[in-house]
């Protein structure tokens, strides 16, 4: 499958300038992560290079913040890797959305109802699913 991408890609002008840009744009990023400290590493990704300028998403303020502070000696480790940056524009990614999950629910039993569940499913069968799912309730149930 891949093969037959990267033959489709390496037909046409159009197409074989993109896939240089995005091999170049990669080597960027490599570049990128080797220069910065470890907590960044993650936080930082190349956008884009146009005239000389590279473009740097940061994923949030603080990176943002960090990233700016360390403009000059990145552009340094840039060039001295080979790269033809001139300058670098820091932009602020917003940070991925967590999906908010409501809390998993409270059982609550009785001590009676405890010891009643427990007595029931020691009389299912010892690979019977109910009984699992009796005894994980009764373990996991506050009273």
């Amino acid at each position: 499958m891949s093969q037959l991408l990267h033959r489709f890609l390496g037909q046409g002008d159009a197409l074989a300038r993109l896939q240089d840009h995005a091999a170049r744009l990669r080597r960027l990023q490599g570049a990128l992560e080797r220069g910065l400290p470890p907590q960044l590493v993650g936080q930082c990704q190349v956008a884009n290079l146009k005239d000389g300028t590279l473009t740097v998403s940061a994923r949030g303020g603080a990176a943002a913040v960090r990233l700016r502070q360390m403009l000059p000696s990145l552009v340094e480790h840039l060039v001295r890797a080979g790269h033809a940056v001139q300058a670098i524009k820091v932009k602020v990614g917003t940070p991925e959305q967590v999906q908010w999950r409501p809390p998993p629910a409270e059982r609550h039993l009785s001590n009676d109802a405890k010891d009643n569940l427990s007595k029931f499913a020691q009389s299912l069968p010892p690979d019977s699913p109910l009984r699992e799912s009796l005894e994980r309730l009764v373990r996991r149930s506050r009273q």
